[in-house]
Protein backbone atom coordinates (compact mmCIF):
# COMPACT_ATOMS: atom_id res chain seq x y z
CA UNK A 1 0.00 0.00 0.00
CA UNK A 2 1.17 3.33 -1.54
CA UNK A 3 1.23 6.51 0.68
CA UNK A 4 -2.32 7.55 -0.09
CA UNK A 5 -3.79 4.96 1.24
CA UNK A 6 -1.58 4.59 4.21
CA UNK A 7 -2.97 8.39 4.59
CA UNK A 8 -6.33 6.81 3.98
CA UNK A 9 -6.19 4.19 6.42
CA UNK A 10 -4.41 6.15 9.14
CA UNK A 11 -7.19 9.42 8.89
CA UNK A 12 -10.25 8.61 7.42
CA UNK A 13 -11.99 6.94 10.54
CA UNK A 14 -15.03 8.43 10.92
CA UNK A 15 -18.19 10.24 9.21
CA UNK A 16 -17.96 10.49 5.46
CA UNK A 17 -14.32 9.69 5.66
CA UNK A 18 -15.12 6.63 7.11
CA UNK A 19 -17.46 5.61 4.24
CA UNK A 20 -14.94 6.36 2.05
CA UNK A 21 -12.49 3.89 3.23
CA UNK A 22 -14.70 1.48 4.44
CA UNK A 23 -16.09 1.61 0.55
CA UNK A 24 -12.52 1.67 -0.85
CA UNK A 25 -11.95 -2.05 1.23
CA UNK A 26 -14.90 -3.52 0.02
CA UNK A 27 -13.63 -2.70 -3.57
CA UNK A 28 -10.54 -4.49 -3.00
CA UNK A 29 -12.05 -7.20 -1.36
CA UNK A 30 -15.01 -7.61 -4.20
CA UNK A 31 -11.97 -7.35 -7.04
CA UNK A 32 -9.87 -9.86 -4.88
CA UNK A 33 -12.64 -12.30 -5.14
CA UNK A 34 -12.80 -12.64 -8.99
CA UNK A 35 -15.70 -10.25 -9.65
CA UNK A 36 -16.42 -7.96 -12.14
CA UNK A 37 -16.88 -4.19 -11.48
CA UNK A 38 -19.18 -1.34 -13.05
CA UNK A 39 -18.23 2.02 -12.67
CA UNK A 40 -21.35 4.52 -13.38
CA UNK A 41 -20.02 8.25 -14.34
CA UNK A 42 -22.88 11.29 -14.12
CA UNK A 43 -22.32 15.10 -13.92
CA UNK A 44 -19.21 16.59 -15.88
CA UNK A 45 -16.25 14.28 -14.57
CA UNK A 46 -14.46 14.26 -17.63
CA UNK A 47 -14.01 17.71 -17.70
CA UNK A 48 -13.11 17.37 -13.88
CA UNK A 49 -10.35 15.17 -15.63
CA UNK A 50 -11.32 12.11 -13.57
CA UNK A 51 -9.11 10.09 -16.24
CA UNK A 52 -6.10 11.46 -14.49
CA UNK A 53 -6.68 7.96 -12.51
CA UNK A 54 -10.25 5.97 -14.02
CA UNK A 55 -7.65 5.51 -16.92
CA UNK A 56 -4.56 3.65 -14.82
CA UNK A 57 -7.73 1.83 -13.41
CA UNK A 58 -9.06 0.48 -16.57
CA UNK A 59 -5.70 -0.58 -17.62
CA UNK A 60 -5.12 -2.01 -14.18
CA UNK A 61 -8.63 -4.14 -14.54
CA UNK A 62 -9.99 -2.63 -11.33
CA UNK A 63 -12.95 -1.76 -14.03
CA UNK A 64 -14.76 -4.09 -16.03
CA UNK A 65 -17.44 -2.16 -17.68
CA UNK A 66 -18.65 1.53 -17.58
CA UNK A 67 -21.87 3.24 -18.28
CA UNK A 68 -21.44 7.12 -19.00
CA UNK A 69 -23.51 9.78 -19.86
CA UNK A 70 -22.90 11.31 -23.76
CA UNK A 71 -21.59 14.31 -21.69
CA UNK A 72 -19.08 12.39 -19.91
CA UNK A 73 -18.54 10.09 -23.26
CA UNK A 74 -17.67 13.34 -25.32
CA UNK A 75 -15.96 15.31 -23.12
CA UNK A 76 -12.97 13.36 -22.04
CA UNK A 77 -12.30 13.11 -25.69
CA UNK A 78 -13.16 17.06 -26.31
CA UNK A 79 -9.69 17.30 -22.76
CA UNK A 80 -7.73 14.97 -24.95
CA UNK A 81 -7.68 17.32 -28.47
CA UNK A 82 -8.07 20.51 -26.96
CA UNK A 83 -6.96 20.96 -23.31
CA UNK A 84 -4.51 23.69 -24.05
CA UNK A 85 -7.66 26.12 -25.23
CA UNK A 86 -9.63 25.99 -21.99
CA UNK A 87 -9.99 28.24 -19.98
CA UNK A 88 -10.74 27.72 -15.68
CA UNK A 89 -12.80 30.22 -14.49
CA UNK A 90 -12.33 29.99 -10.54
CA UNK A 91 -14.21 32.99 -9.54
CA UNK A 92 -17.34 31.34 -11.69
CA UNK A 93 -19.67 32.03 -8.71
CA UNK A 94 -19.03 35.71 -9.13
CA UNK A 95 -19.84 36.10 -13.07
CA UNK A 96 -22.17 38.33 -14.03
CA UNK A 97 -24.87 37.73 -16.81
CA UNK A 98 -23.29 40.14 -19.47
CA UNK A 99 -19.89 38.11 -18.55
CA UNK A 100 -21.13 34.67 -19.21
CA UNK A 101 -22.58 36.02 -22.49
CA UNK A 102 -19.43 37.00 -23.59
CA UNK A 103 -17.30 33.19 -22.96
CA UNK A 104 -20.33 32.40 -25.14
CA UNK A 105 -19.50 35.38 -27.95
CA UNK A 106 -15.67 33.49 -27.46
CA UNK A 107 -17.43 30.41 -28.18
CA UNK A 108 -16.33 29.05 -24.53
CA UNK A 109 -19.09 26.43 -22.97
CA UNK A 110 -18.89 26.67 -19.25
CA UNK A 111 -18.92 23.75 -17.00
CA UNK A 112 -18.07 24.86 -13.17
CA UNK A 113 -14.89 26.09 -13.40
CA UNK A 114 -13.77 25.34 -16.81
CA UNK A 115 -14.41 26.50 -20.57
CA UNK A 116 -14.81 23.85 -23.65
CA UNK A 117 -13.66 25.62 -26.49
CA UNK A 118 -16.14 24.97 -29.23
CA UNK A 119 -14.20 25.27 -32.18
CA UNK A 120 -10.90 22.97 -30.97
CA UNK A 121 -13.09 20.85 -29.34
CA UNK A 122 -16.49 19.95 -30.85
CA UNK A 123 -16.02 21.27 -34.23
CA UNK A 124 -13.29 19.80 -34.66
CA UNK A 125 -14.38 15.90 -32.91
CA UNK A 126 -17.48 16.19 -34.82
CA UNK A 127 -15.74 16.53 -38.74
CA UNK A 128 -14.11 12.96 -37.84
CA UNK A 129 -17.40 11.49 -36.44
CA UNK A 130 -19.42 12.77 -39.01
CA UNK A 131 -17.20 10.68 -41.87
CA UNK A 132 -17.71 7.68 -39.77
CA UNK A 133 -21.98 8.61 -39.78
CA UNK A 134 -21.71 9.06 -43.39
CA UNK A 135 -19.89 5.76 -43.91
CA UNK A 136 -22.51 3.80 -41.72
CA UNK A 137 -25.19 4.86 -43.07
CA UNK A 138 -24.03 4.16 -47.31
CA UNK A 139 -22.90 0.61 -45.61
CA UNK A 140 -26.06 0.06 -44.20
CA UNK A 141 -24.03 -0.75 -40.84
CA UNK A 142 -24.80 0.51 -37.45
CA UNK A 143 -22.76 0.82 -34.44
CA UNK A 144 -23.36 2.49 -30.79
CA UNK A 145 -22.71 6.18 -29.94
CA UNK A 146 -19.18 4.78 -28.40
CA UNK A 147 -18.27 2.55 -30.69
CA UNK A 148 -17.71 5.26 -33.75
CA UNK A 149 -16.04 7.18 -30.73
CA UNK A 150 -13.61 3.77 -30.37
CA UNK A 151 -13.27 3.77 -33.87
CA UNK A 152 -11.90 7.39 -34.55
CA UNK A 153 -9.67 7.00 -31.21
CA UNK A 154 -8.24 3.46 -32.45
CA UNK A 155 -7.67 4.61 -35.95
CA UNK A 156 -5.04 7.24 -35.39
CA UNK A 157 -6.66 9.99 -36.82
CA UNK A 158 -6.98 12.55 -33.71
CA UNK A 159 -2.69 11.93 -32.50
CA UNK A 160 -2.03 15.02 -34.23
CA UNK A 161 -4.66 16.92 -31.92
CA UNK A 162 -3.35 15.35 -28.74
CA UNK A 163 -2.57 18.19 -25.83
CA UNK A 164 -2.78 16.37 -22.66
CA UNK A 165 -0.80 12.70 -21.74
CA UNK A 166 -2.69 10.28 -23.82
CA UNK A 167 -2.19 8.20 -20.65
CA UNK A 168 -4.62 10.27 -18.93
CA UNK A 169 -7.67 9.67 -21.50
CA UNK A 170 -10.30 7.16 -19.73
CA UNK A 171 -11.75 6.72 -23.12
CA UNK A 172 -8.93 5.85 -24.62
CA UNK A 173 -7.75 3.65 -22.20
CA UNK A 174 -11.12 1.89 -22.28
CA UNK A 175 -11.05 2.14 -26.23
CA UNK A 176 -8.08 -0.36 -26.45
CA UNK A 177 -9.49 -2.46 -24.24
CA UNK A 178 -12.64 -2.87 -25.64
CA UNK A 179 -14.39 -2.15 -22.52
CA UNK A 180 -18.28 -2.32 -22.28
CA UNK A 181 -19.28 0.75 -22.37
CA UNK A 182 -22.93 2.12 -22.09
CA UNK A 183 -24.17 5.50 -23.32
CA UNK A 184 -27.88 5.90 -21.89
CA UNK A 185 -29.74 8.85 -23.03
CA UNK A 186 -26.47 9.83 -25.71
CA UNK A 187 -29.08 12.13 -27.27
CA UNK A 188 -28.96 14.56 -24.46
CA UNK A 189 -24.82 15.37 -25.34
CA UNK A 190 -23.72 18.07 -27.61
CA UNK A 191 -22.80 15.11 -30.42
CA UNK A 192 -25.98 13.80 -29.87
CA UNK A 193 -27.57 16.92 -31.55
CA UNK A 194 -25.50 17.20 -33.75
CA UNK A 195 -26.37 13.61 -35.13
CA UNK A 196 -29.91 14.44 -34.50
CA UNK A 197 -29.22 17.65 -36.69
CA UNK A 198 -27.57 15.65 -39.91
CA UNK A 199 -30.92 13.43 -40.02
CA UNK A 200 -32.55 16.22 -40.10
CA UNK A 201 -30.84 17.69 -43.14
CA UNK A 202 -30.37 14.10 -44.77
CA UNK A 203 -26.69 13.55 -44.39
CA UNK A 204 -26.87 10.56 -42.50
CA UNK A 205 -29.52 7.93 -41.31
CA UNK A 206 -31.14 7.33 -38.09
CA UNK A 207 -30.69 3.92 -38.35
CA UNK A 208 -27.20 4.23 -38.32
CA UNK A 209 -26.62 4.56 -34.84
CA UNK A 210 -27.95 2.01 -32.06
CA UNK A 211 -30.32 3.27 -29.24
CA UNK A 212 -30.63 3.09 -25.79
CA UNK A 213 -33.14 0.10 -26.20
CA UNK A 214 -29.94 -1.47 -28.06
CA UNK A 215 -27.76 -0.77 -25.38
CA UNK A 216 -30.25 -2.34 -22.22
CA UNK A 217 -30.13 -5.57 -24.42
CA UNK A 218 -26.42 -5.42 -24.74
CA UNK A 219 -26.25 -4.81 -20.98
CA UNK A 220 -28.46 -7.55 -20.48
CA UNK A 221 -26.53 -10.46 -22.49
CA UNK A 222 -22.95 -8.89 -20.49
CA UNK A 223 -24.40 -9.72 -17.24
CA UNK A 224 -25.59 -12.95 -17.98
CA UNK A 225 -22.18 -13.75 -19.23
CA UNK A 226 -20.10 -11.62 -16.58
CA UNK A 227 -21.82 -11.67 -13.95
CA UNK A 228 -23.72 -15.34 -14.01
CA UNK A 229 -21.76 -16.73 -11.01
CA UNK A 230 -21.26 -13.56 -8.57
CA UNK A 231 -23.16 -10.75 -9.91
CA UNK A 232 -21.06 -7.44 -10.58
CA UNK A 233 -20.31 -4.51 -8.45
CA UNK A 234 -21.32 -1.34 -8.94
CA UNK A 235 -19.80 2.26 -8.03
CA UNK A 236 -21.64 4.92 -8.94
CA UNK A 237 -20.20 8.57 -9.28
CA UNK A 238 -23.55 10.70 -8.93
CA UNK A 239 -26.46 9.70 -10.04
CA UNK A 240 -29.16 10.76 -12.89
CA UNK A 241 -29.80 7.78 -15.45
CA UNK A 242 -26.29 7.22 -15.45
CA UNK A 243 -26.97 5.27 -12.28
CA UNK A 244 -30.33 4.65 -13.03
CA UNK A 245 -30.15 2.87 -16.39
CA UNK A 246 -27.72 -0.32 -15.84
CA UNK A 247 -29.41 -1.20 -12.50
CA UNK A 248 -32.36 -1.90 -13.53
CA UNK A 249 -30.76 -4.51 -15.70
CA UNK A 250 -30.81 -7.18 -12.41
CA UNK A 251 -34.93 -6.63 -12.13
CA UNK A 252 -35.57 -6.25 -16.11
CA UNK A 253 -33.84 -10.16 -15.80
CA UNK A 254 -35.68 -11.37 -13.13
CA UNK A 255 -39.42 -9.54 -13.41
CA UNK A 256 -39.46 -9.32 -16.78
CA UNK A 257 -37.81 -12.26 -18.58
CA UNK A 258 -38.55 -14.55 -15.23
CA UNK A 259 -34.30 -15.38 -15.33
CA UNK A 260 -32.50 -15.99 -12.43
CA UNK A 261 -29.59 -13.90 -11.81
CA UNK A 262 -27.49 -12.72 -9.15
CA UNK A 263 -27.91 -9.35 -7.62
CA UNK A 264 -25.44 -6.19 -8.04
CA UNK A 265 -22.81 -7.99 -5.21
CA UNK A 266 -21.58 -4.81 -4.29
CA UNK A 267 -22.63 -1.08 -4.61
CA UNK A 268 -21.49 1.95 -3.15
CA UNK A 269 -22.58 5.68 -4.76
CA UNK A 270 -20.67 9.09 -3.96
CA UNK A 271 -23.54 12.00 -3.56
CA UNK A 272 -24.36 14.89 -2.60
CA UNK A 273 -28.35 14.55 -3.27
CA UNK A 274 -30.36 14.60 -0.47
CA UNK A 275 -33.13 11.76 -0.20
CA UNK A 276 -35.69 13.65 1.42
CA UNK A 277 -36.84 15.79 -1.64
CA UNK A 278 -37.83 12.63 -3.36
CA UNK A 279 -34.26 12.52 -5.43
CA UNK A 280 -34.02 8.62 -6.72
CA UNK A 281 -30.20 9.78 -6.54
CA UNK A 282 -29.91 10.62 -2.98
CA UNK A 283 -31.72 7.20 -2.07
CA UNK A 284 -30.21 5.16 0.40
CA UNK A 285 -28.60 1.68 -1.00
CA UNK A 286 -31.83 -0.09 1.54
CA UNK A 287 -34.32 1.55 -1.06
CA UNK A 288 -32.95 -0.41 -3.92
CA UNK A 289 -33.72 -3.70 -2.09
CA UNK A 290 -37.53 -3.14 -2.77
CA UNK A 291 -36.68 -3.24 -6.32
CA UNK A 292 -34.96 -6.12 -7.09
CA UNK A 293 -31.56 -4.58 -7.64
CA UNK A 294 -29.41 -5.22 -4.48
CA UNK A 295 -29.73 -8.37 -1.68
CA UNK A 296 -29.95 -8.09 1.97
CA UNK A 297 -26.48 -8.87 2.12
CA UNK A 298 -25.02 -6.70 -0.88
CA UNK A 299 -22.29 -4.52 0.95
CA UNK A 300 -23.78 -1.30 0.75
CA UNK A 301 -22.03 1.95 0.80
CA UNK A 302 -23.05 5.89 0.47
CA UNK A 303 -20.54 8.53 0.12
CA UNK A 304 -22.31 11.82 0.43
CA UNK A 305 -19.47 13.99 -0.39
CA UNK A 306 -17.71 15.53 -3.83
CA UNK A 307 -17.39 12.96 -5.94
CA UNK A 308 -14.51 15.05 -7.63
CA UNK A 309 -12.61 14.86 -4.78
CA UNK A 310 -13.60 11.46 -3.47
CA UNK A 311 -13.19 9.17 -6.71
CA UNK A 312 -9.95 10.04 -6.90
CA UNK A 313 -9.19 8.62 -3.18
CA UNK A 314 -11.23 5.37 -3.71
CA UNK A 315 -9.51 4.50 -7.21
CA UNK A 316 -6.23 5.47 -5.43
CA UNK A 317 -6.52 2.73 -2.87
CA UNK A 318 -8.02 0.35 -5.22
CA UNK A 319 -4.70 0.48 -6.65
CA UNK A 320 -2.88 0.29 -3.46
CA UNK A 321 -1.01 3.90 -4.34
Amino acid sequence: MGPVSAFIDHNFKHFNAAALRDAAVAYRQHLSAGKPMMVTLAGAMSSAELGLSLAEMIRQDKVQAITCTGANLEEDIYNLVAHDFYERIPNYRDLTPDQEKALLDRHLNRVTDTCIPEEEAMRRLEGYLLARWVQASSEGKSYFPHEFMYQSLLSGELEKYYQIDPKNSWLLAAAKKNLPLYVPGWEDSTNGNMFAARVIEGKVKRECMKSGIDYMIHLAEMYQSMGKDSGIGFFQIGGGIAGDFPICVVPMLEQDLKTEVPKWSYFCQISNSTTSYGSYSGAVPNEKITWGKLDVDTPKFIIESDASICAPLVFAYVMGQ
